[in-house]
């Protein structure tokens, strides 16, 4: 008789990504007046780089670096 041994096998990547869009993700969320107040322009560092965020006269939102 032969003994049977499971051995777990660690998912692929296709695999996790999947599971990962499957499973609900709980994103900060900030609303826009807490951004900018009463400015119409922010800016945000991010890895030692300055971005612009800008409000447009249609309110949409344009980043630049």
């Amino acid at each position: 008789m032969i003994n049977k041994i499971h051995i777990p096998i660690p998912p692929t990547d296709f695999e996790l990504h999947t599971q990962q869009e499957a499973m609900p993700v709980s994103r900060p969320r900030i609303h826009s007046a807490e951004l900018f107040g009463s400015a119409r322009e922010v800016l945000i560092e991010h890895g030692g780089e300055e971005y612009r965020l800008r409000l447009t006269r249609q309110d949409k939102l344009i980043l630049t670096k």
